[in-house]
């Protein structure tokens, strides 16, 4: 009985530590990029460039309507987030800059592969999914 008890607290234990573990670490942007100003200015022009742009390449795993729930998310290690959610919508645009020119993990570095104006007017298109 003891040792079916001790086998059980370990058991809760272990569990416990791998959910722990499992959590993905808070992604933060570089200071110098949380009061980096989007130079692109908001308007119907850049949110119309930015939905070309974000449909392209970010929709399979962000949604459509930013959600995170496109059709490559269910095979994605980790919820690619919610774009209209208050804890998306009240980072900077210099910390959205950021995170899609760098990438991390599932999420690729789009660095090289989109100018910075696109990378801008797809931020301003996020912006279009607050709630």
């Amino acid at each position: 009985m003891k040792t079916m008890k001790l086998l059980m607290a370990s058991s809760v234990l272990f569990a416990l530590s791998v959910a722990v573990v499992a959590q993905p670490k808070p992604w933060t942007a570089p200071a110098e990029y949380k009061t980096k100003k989007n130079p692109v200015a908001q308007s119907d022009a850049s949110n119309k460039a930015g939905m070309a742009l974000y449909t392209k390449n970010c929709a399979s795993c962000h949604g459509k309507t930013g959600l995170g729930d496109g059709v490559k998310a269910r095979a994605l290690k980790d919820f690619p987030g919610d774009f209209s959610a208050a804890a998306f919508q009240n980072q900077t645009d210099g910390e959205h800059f950021y995170k899609t020119r760098a990438g991390k993990g599932e999420m690729p570095k789009y660095e090289g592969k989109l100018a910075d104006e696109d990378i801008w007017n797809i931020v301003n298109y996020m912006r279009t999914f607050k709630k």
